[in-house]
Parts: C-alpha cells; structure tokens; sequence
C-alpha cells in the first residue's frame, strides 16, 4: 500500500472505542501492565494467544477480546509486551491486524534492537498509525510504582496524546526524543551493565562459598555499597562525554592488576576462572595500549568495533 493513501497518525475514526488501552501479551510483564491500568480505574482490552492467561485480569474488569484485530480495533492506544519484535511482527502483520491499526498509537514495549524499533516504524507509519518505542526498566512486581522506570522514544505528539495512561505504569517515564530507536538504544547499555552485574555477582558468590562466607553477608556488602557504584556510573559518564581521564584517583593499571588478581584466586579456590580472565584480558588490552595512568573509563577507548 502506499503511504499517501493512508490517513496520517491519529486522524482515522477511532471514536467511541470501547476501552482506553489494550494490551496484547500476558506474560508477567504483559500482565502486570494491564493489571497497574486497571488499578488505575482505566477501561482495559486484553488479547494473549493463550486466552487462559487472561482470567485472572477479566476477575478484575478486563475485557478479553476474540482476536488480535479486535484487542486493536477496541482501543485508540494499544500496548504490545511480548518475547520480542519478531513476535510482535508474526501478530501485527496478520492482515485483519494490520488494517486494524489506522488511527491508532502503537507502544511497542518487548525487546528489540534500535535498528528493530525502526524498520517496525517505517512499517507501522505507512498504516496510518504512530509508534513508541519502549523499554521497562523495572521487575513486573513494581510496575505501576514509583519504583519503575520506563523509558519511551517516538513521536512526541503521540507521546504527549498519551503521556497522562502510560505514567500509570511507571514513577518515572523518559522521554528519549523523536528518534524511535533511542530506547532500545538505551535499554541495550542498560542490559550490558547488567549482564556483567548478574555474572560477577554469581562469581564472588563462588569466592564467598569457597572461603566459607555467606553469600548473604556478599549481599548485604554491596547493599550497602550501591550509592558507590551509583556515582561511580556517573563519574565515568562524565568522564567519556568529557574526555577528561588524567589524573584518576586510581588509576586502570592499579584496577587491572587487581582484576588480574582474581585469575589467581579462582585457580587457587578451584573455582570457575571465565570471568577473571576475561575482564583480565580487557584491562590488559588497555594497558598495553598506553591508558595505564588514565581513568578505569578509559576502557571506552578499546571497546571499538573492527576498524
């Protein structure tokens, strides 16, 4: 279809809908969305493939519809919280589905990449509908707190349309801008940080175990240590926008002999040394190409893709 014979964004009928929003995918993500809407006192439409999922949300006030097109058709903001883009896509592009979407605003929260958010752009604008892009940064048990953080990219008309249903979700909303793919982007950094995180907490639970420690107290330290590695993310997000990585208060070289160090206590403990040598392996690579004396941030400058 071409794009010119389709109504721009919001301009098709989509008056007296019969619910505010709906969510399609009820997982315990999906169906801790529709749940803080329906806290909320909204109207909620659900559609899951699995229709069982739903009854604990229709004991609630949801409306369970018959199909995919007429969890759409139901409502002006349909939310979509699946695997990821690729199932989104297999339910969107069902051509009943597809037709159903003109007028609407399409909020895309299941996992994708930046260049995912933007080939499903192009495809959801050329159906006369809108799209946001977002990303949850929070567990299904804190959505609709204070405690959860969405952040949203897209047009900015359509995230003001709806600015007002999707902070039902979430204490903090971020707007990332027009750049649809500016959320994934983000979520993407996010989730780099918190593989390495989940990773080496798993790893100094074995040192613990080894030593005869509670993983408990483990916890508890860093606990009591994450206002630390708060400014600390901070500090080193100043310190790349900046460039300014002289004069550190520890240098990459004392961290990365200390990194260094782990490889020898896991051969020791006998335990598991993939993630010893493989930070080890990074801060060496930095080191020998001369960042030594520069800040722990200067492992940015070796993180290159291939030239």
């Amino acid at each position: 279809m071409h794009a010119s014979s389709v109504a721009h964004p919001g301009t098709a009928n989509v008056s007296n809908p019969k619910s505010d929003v709906t969510v399609i995918g009820l997982g315990k993500m999906g169906s801790a969305l529709a749940g803080a809407f329906l806290r909320a006192g909204r109207r909620v439409t659900v559609w899951n493939r699995t229709a069982n999922r739903a009854q604990p949300l229709q004991q609630a006030g949801a409306v369970l519809a018959s199909s995919a097109a007429a969890a759409v058709q139901a409502s002006p903001l349909v939310v979509v919280c699946v695997s990821d883009y690729p199932s989104t896509r297999a339910i969107l592009e069902a051509p009943e589905v597809a037709s159903a979407l003109s007028g609407r605003t399409l909020v895309q929260l299941s996992s994708g990449t930046p260049q995912e958010a933007r080939d499903l752009d192009g495809w959801v604008r050329a159906r006369g509908a809108d799209l946001l892009c977002g990303a949850i940064l929070a567990w299904p048990s804190q959505i609709g707190t204070e405690e959860a953080s969405i952040v949203v990219s897209g047009p900015n008309a359509a995230l003001r349309r709806h600015e007002a249903m999707l902070r039902t979700l979430a204490g903090t909303l971020n707007d990332m801008g027009e750049a649809v793919g500016a959320a994934c982007a983000l979520c993407a950094a996010v989730l780099s940080y918190m593989a390495v995180h989940w990773i080496g907490f798993a790893h100094g639970a074995r040192v613990c175990q080894a030593e005869g420690l509670s993983v408990a107290d483990f916890g508890e330290t860093l606990w009591a240590f994450a206002p630390g590695l708060g400014q600390d993310a901070r500090h080193m997000a100043q310190v790349i926008e900046t460039g300014r990585y002289a004069n550190p208060d520890s240098t990459l070289e004392t961290a990365g002999n200390d990194v260094a160090r782990l490889v020898q206590q896991a051969r020791e403990a006998g335990i598991s040394g993939a993630l010893p040598a493989f930070a080890a392996g990074i801060f060496r690579q930095a080191i020998d190409a001369g960042l030594g004396a520069e800040e722990n941030a200067a492992l940015f400058k070796v993180l290159h893709g291939a030239s």
